[in-house]
């Protein structure tokens, strides 16, 4: 597809929900709505060809390192219901594309595999390198918590170098686990 708009900081990019050029179709976060209950309905992307009577459901996930295979397995068991209710509403060959890679850039066996089936270019590199920005970005707010301030560590040493003050973020409430790892 040639009309999927994209920028060069991916970061800031915010993909429309529903992007068609001729046959083919991408859904970004968008729920399918079955004849038959599906709890698992809504990929992170779903790319529909008509001409090629294809349909490719795409979740992508960072987890933990050790629980990269894991994660993959649990994908393609998490989304089979509703790939085989697309083939039967739709007609269409459908398949499931687990995108996992580990916090710190571990990826299984199959990644490259999985990538070939989505149409575009990809870097497997540039995915791993975006996942552990995501990670460093974590680690980075959870050592600005006040809960985490070196004073209340006990160290003169480590509390010279650590003076200002930063609330802790929000949107991070696991900052215990996290740097517990």
């Amino acid at each position: 597809m040639q009309s999927i708009e994209t920028t060069d900081k991916w970061y800031t990019h915010i993909p429309k929900p529903v992007c068609e050029e001729g046959d083919v179709t991408v859904l970004w976060n968008q729920a399918v709505h079955t004849e038959r209950e599906v709890t698992a309905n809504r990929p992170d992307i779903i790319i529909k060809n008509k001409k090629e009577k294809t349909c490719t459901l795409i979740d992508v996930a960072i987890p933990a390192d050790r629980n990269v295979v894991q994660k993959e397995a649990e994908k393609k068991l998490k989304y089979k219901c509703l790939c085989t209710e697309i083939q039967r509403m739709w007609n269409l060959k459908c398949t499931i594309v687990p995108v996992i890679i580990g916090a710190t850039g571990i990826v299984t066996r199959r990644l490259r595999k999985n990538l070939e089936t989505v149409p575009g270019k990809h870097s497997i590199d540039s995915l791993q390198k975006t996942a552990i920005l995501g990670t460093s970005h974590i680690i980075r707010k959870v050592l600005q918590c006040e809960a985490f301030k070196p004073e209340k560590w006990g160290s003169p040493l480590v509390q010279e170098k650590y003076q200002e003050e930063k609330p802790c973020d929000k949107r991070h409430p696991y900052h215990i686990i996290i740097i517990g790892i």
